[in-house]
C-alpha cells in the first residue's frame, strides 16, 4: 500500500489546529490578513494531540487522504467498502479488465502460515476457477458476467479516500483481533504509515483499538487478547503476523 498524497497529512494537522484556534478567536478577526496570519501560525505536535483527542471530529475534516491498495482480495474489497461514511472508494472493475491469464491471488495468513501442500490446495482451486472464467471468456461471455467465477481471493487494486477522523475510525475498528487476518494486515499496514507522517494525530491512543484504548467493547464476542497500550502498528504487524517481517511463531 502507499499514501498518494502524504501532504494531506500534514495539511490535515493545520487545518485541524487553525480551525480549532477558529472556534476561539473569532473576536480578534477583522481582516482577511487577520484570518490568513492565524492560517499560519505555528504549532506544535502536542498541540496536535491535544486538539485530535477532544470529541470535536470536525476540525479533523477539512483534508481528505488517499491511499493505494495492490494486492488485497476482493473478500477484502467487499468488507471494506462497508465504511460508507466520509469514504469514497475506486476499485479495479470484472466488468472492464480482463484477467485472462494475468490473475494472481492473495494467500490468506492462515494458509501462508500452514504445511506447503495446503498451499498448493488452496492455489490449485483458485487456479480452478479461473480457468472456468477464461473457458466462459473464450466461449463469448462477457468479462462481467464471468467474473461471478473468480475466487474471492482475486487480487485487486483498491483507492480509498477518507478524512484524517474517518480513517483513525476505520483503523480502530479494522485492526481489532476480531477482524479477518487480511483486513487487519492491509489497516495496520495504512496506519503505519499515517503514525510515521504524524505519530501525534495517528498514535495508538488516539486510533488503536478500542482494548488498546480503554477497553474491549464487544462484550461476549471479545476475543479475550488485549492490545498494549503502547504497541505501535509496526509492533502489532511484527507480534501478531511474524512471517510478514521475518520473526518465528509468536504467542501471547
Amino acid at each position: 500500500m502507499k499514501i498518494l498524497n502524504c501532504q494531506a497529512v500534514q495539511e490535515t494537522e493545520k487545518h485541524m489546529v487553525f480551525a480549532a484556534r477558529l472556534t476561539q478567536r473569532g473576536h480578534r478577526i477583522t481582516t482577511m490578513d487577520d484570518l490568513t496570519a492565524l492560517y499560519e501560525k505555528s504549532f506544535s505536535a502536542d498541540t496536535v494531540a491535544a486538539i485530535g483527542s477532544l470529541p470535536h471530529p470536525t476540525v479533523q475534516k477539512f483534508a481528505v487522504i488517499t491511499v493505494a491498495v495492490v494486492g488485497a482480495s476482493r473478500r477484502f474489497l467487499a468488507q471494506i467498502t462497508r465504511h460508507q461514511n466520509e469514504v469514497k472508494f475506486m476499485s479495479a472493475s470484472l466488468q472492464y479488465s480482463n484477467y485472462t491469464g494475468q490473475a494472481d491471488f492473495a494467500i490468506p495468513y492462515e494458509v501462508l502460515a500452514a504445511p506447503k501442500e495446503i498451499q498448493e490446495m488452496y492455489l490449485k482451486s483458485c487456479k480452478s476457477d479461473m480457468d472456468c472464467y477464461e473457458e466462459l471468456c473464450a466461449a463469448g461471455i462477457g468479462h462481467d458476467a464471468a467474473g461471478y467465477a473468480t475466487p474471492q481471493g482475486l487480487r485487486n487494486v483498491l483507492i480509498i479516500s477518507a478524512t484524517a477522523f474517518q480513517w483513525k475510525h476505520i483503523i480502530g475498528q479494522r485492526v481489532c483481533r476480531r477482524n479477518t487476518d487480511e483486513t487487519r494486515i492491509v489497516l495496520l499496514k495504512i496506519w503505519r504509515e499515517l503514525y510515521i507522517l504524524s505519530p501525534a494525530l495517528f498514535a495508538p491512543a488516539l486510533a488503536g483499538p478500542f482494548c488498546q484504548r480503554d477497553k474491549c467493547l464487544e462484550g461476549k464476542m471479545t476475543c479475550g487478547r488485549k492490545i498494549a497500550g503502547g504497541m505501535t502498528p509496526g509492533e502489532i504487524l511484527a507480534a501478531d503476523y511474524p512471517l510478514l517481517t521475518g520473526g518465528g511463531p509468536y504467542e501471547d
